[in-house]
């Protein structure tokens, strides 16, 4: 297999000078691919420009009444391929959209398929915490092996649980490293890391041993589906920049009552972070009117024109960590040396 130059000689993430320094490859891999679908473009451009390589050509559209179409344009028999696609809004489509990906690179005798999945829609569905409701991320895990996957690649998914929905290995990517070092150039005087809920306890720790700052938890009890009444802050956050840690950002609801909460407990500033901006209804606007300073997302969901212009909101590039993992998983090598 090729072996891509530079590859153990960069960090385990995408630094802001790194974006336009192309690892050179010794040679071109015609059994190593990677293709996309239309949920998130720019970023799998930007993880095949960091090794160094083209994507794969496919034509995906829609006949008139909504239903996709998929074609792959190049020879794929016997080949190792990767398919980045995030299932993010729309969600549905595009979910059927990799689905079908998948099914067409398994019938072109595809040697093996993976599929990276920067966001990973339905993850929150992940138990039954209400009589006759579905597991609704397990029926994706098992779709996206019905439909040819014969590995996974996820981001952050919203429980460390999802691995074990699937019948076939995943590889579970932390952003925490692109956003630990951006946090820590940063140097917030006094800095404390928030949990905003005791389900995100385990990822707050990591981040506040990888910085160095104590850790808070916000205790709040969730009235009904994405609204939340916070209730008490659990740690000493008087005088101190706290810096909220989640998974995501769907409608922000959250997120601002947490921030309202850590300043009455006398905060002195709040930033937050997430891996995932979903970013759905109001959260732009919420976003804007709270009392946070600034949010840290990753590029996994590609943002809405309205959430570019909010001067509160900075993108952090994980391409660089993606193509990583993807060269490991292509040269069988360790994935879990990227967060040593």
């Amino acid at each position: 297999m090729a072996t891509l130059a530079t590859a153990t000689e960069k960090k385990a993430h995408l630094i802001p000078d790194e974006k336009d320094r192309k690892p050179q490859r010794a040679r071109v891999d015609e059994k190593f691919k990677i293709f996309c679908g239309t949920a998130n473009e720019p970023l799998c451009d930007e993880v095949c420009a960091f090794l160094g390589m083209t994507r794969g050509q496919a034509v995906i559209t829609r006949f008139a009444d909504g239903e996709a179409y998929v074609q792959i344009k190049e020879n794929v028999r016997g080949a190792d391929v990767f398919v980045m696609q995030p299932t993010c809004y729309p969600v549905d489509g595009n979910l059927m959209e990799l689905l079908l990906i998948l099914d067409a690179l398994k019938r072109a005798s595809a040697r093996r398929i993976t599929a990276v999945i920067p966001y990973y829609g339905y993850a929150r569905q992940d138990r039954k915490d209400k009589p006759r409701v579905p597991i609704s991320s397990k029926l994706v895990a098992d779709l996206l092996t019905t439909a040819g996957a014969h590995r996974a690649l996820v981001i952050d998914p919203h429980t460390p649980q999802l691995q074990g929905f699937f019948n076939i290995p995943v590889d579970h990517l932390f952003a925490s490293p692109v956003l630990v070092d951006y946090f820590k150039k940063l140097t917030l005087p006094n800095l404390t890391v928030v949990s905003p809920d005791a389900g995100g306890v385990e990822r707050a720790r990591f981040f506040a041993k990888k910085i160095d700052a104590p850790l808070a938890i916000v205790d709040k009890r969730r009235v009904e589906m994405n609204v939340a009444e916070i209730m008490n802050v659990i740690g000493d956050v008087e005088g101190r920049t706290c810096l909220i840690i989640d998974d995501l950002i769907d409608t922000a609801g959250t997120l601002v009552k947490t921030a309202a909460a850590l300043m009455e407990a006398g905060a002195s500033a709040v930033y937050a972070c997430c891996s995932h901006p979903v970013l759905s209804g109001p959260a732009v606007e919420n976003i804007s009117k709270s009392c946070i300073q600034e949010v840290i997302v990753t590029n996994t969901i590609p943002l809405t024109d309205d959430a570019k212009a909010q001067s509160k909101i900075k993108v952090l590039s994980i391409a660089g960590l993606i193509g990583r993992a993807i060269q490991s998983i292509h040269e069988e090598t360790s994935v879990s040396k990227l967060f040593l």
